[in-house]
């Protein structure tokens, strides 16, 4: 399987002070107990480090409740065990968005130990939206208590495709402005952490299956609806991520041929019809102020007539999109996530019917298709689970 985009450049720190140095070695003793217990003299071996420092490091890990020992006879010698504790190794988890921004700090249990989002500019650029996660970051981790060398490294969801040859945002992408920028090489010189980076709609997916209600689906499609529209796949138990890893691009497959032309190039694509931009377009006229996804939610819940039918039109050429994918892939679940989830059946009652009107019977008979119960935490949830899932640790 392709693995997550993710740099092989060595990462190297100066230490400056001898606090710097002991959170370094701290953090190569962490990355060698993610593999599981082992012994003060096999993590120096493993480490290089002196079983002194290792001794050292140890006793300060189990005062911070990061880790625990126990003494074993191995080899007929005594020693002393050292095994990582739940919360010993925290995962952070990143989602960039057109306008907002999530961090999400998890423990190895899975359990969310710190989580915020803010807003970002509209058209921000890259530097901006960096040096705002950067910021947040070093909050949570303050107020939350966990020292920077607990962190096992970061996974970062972007709203576009992610060319995995190099790292660079590919044309398509939400966030224009984050075009071309080796986003990968940027985020690790800004975060000064192994970095993991996916599209937003992958870590939908893999979100679904690690921290939802679907962790025995083999194959479910995550459809995430925002500003753009993009799709998640897991196939046979596993993220599916193509020959370069631009895939579930279902936004920009063609619903209307001679519609309106989409920022891609082509005409009439599903973006153009269903996603919340196009949406907001349709109803904003006379509006005072610029609506907003949460006041599509509002007003069809308040039965507005107008947005009703925006959403109906949206859910059934969404539908179509899906049916077509579905004759090809048969999922057994469909998760809609983005910011209207909240609409709940109002919008998977067109989508249902799009799906069943276009995909072949017993297909669109058998194919779940649901709300995902993650809301707009799934795709920074699924980063999380991204470095766990690089380090070799699986929810049991």
């Amino acid at each position: 399987m392709p693995s997550p985009t993710r740099s092989t450049r060595s990462r190297t720190k100066n230490p400056g002070s001898q606090s710097a140095l002991r959170h370094l070695n701290q953090q190569r003793i962490i990355e060698c107990l993610l593999a599981g217990p082992s012994t003060q003299a096999e993590l120096a071996r493993q480490t290089g480090l002196s079983t002194a420092t290792v001794s050292n490091i140890v006793k300060i890990m189990q005062d911070a409740g990061l880790a625990s020992t126990e003494p074993i006879t191995s080899s007929g010698r005594r020693a002393l065990n050292v095994r990582l504790n739940s919360n010993g190794a925290v995962a952070v988890g990143i989602d960039f968005g057109r306008r907002h921004l999530r961090v999400v700090l998890a423990s190895l249990s899975y359990h969310v130990i710190a989580e915020e989002s803010v807003l970002l500019p509209l058209g921000h650029h890259a530097e901006e939206g960096i040096s705002a996660a950067v910021a947040l970051l070093d909050r949570l981790l303050a107020g939350s208590g966990v020292e920077r060398s607990a962190v096992v490294g970061a996974g970062v969801g972007i709203p576009g495709p992610i060319d995995r040859r190099t790292g660079t945002v590919a044309q398509g992408a939400i966030l224009p402005e984050w075009v071309g920028i080796n986003i990968l090489q940027r985020l690790e010189e800004a975060l000064d952490l192994p970095v993991f980076v996916d599209n937003d709609a992958n870590l939908g997916a893999l979100s679904e299956v690690t921290w939802g209600p679907h962790t025995g689906i083999s194959n479910l499609m995550f459809l995430k609806i925002g500003s753009g529209i993009g799709a998640g796949l897991i196939l046979n138990g596993m993220p599916y991520y193509g020959n370069v890893g631009i895939t579930g691009e279902i936004g920009h497959a063609t619903i209307h041929e001679h519609g309106l032309v989409c920022r891609c190039g082509n005409r009439g694509c599903l973006e153009t019809i269903a996603s919340t931009t196009t949406m907001i377009e349709l109803l904003g006229r006379g509006e005072d102020k610029p609506l907003t996804p949460e006041d599509i939610v509002r007003k069809a819940l308040a039965r507005d007539s107008a947005t009703l039918r925006v959403v109906d039109d949206a859910g059934l050429a969404v539908g179509r999109a899906l049916g077509n994918v579905a004759n090809l892939i048969n999922p057994e679940v469909i998760v809609v996530g983005g910011p209207l989830a909240g609409l709940g059946e109002l919008l998977l009652d067109p989508i249902r019917r799009g799906l069943v009107r276009h995909a072949v019977p017993v297909i669109g008979e058998t194919t779940t298709l649901t709300m995902s119960s993650l809301g707009d935490r799934a795709e920074a949830l699924g980063a999380t689970a991204l470095v766990f899932q690089h380090a070799g640790i699986r929810r049991n």
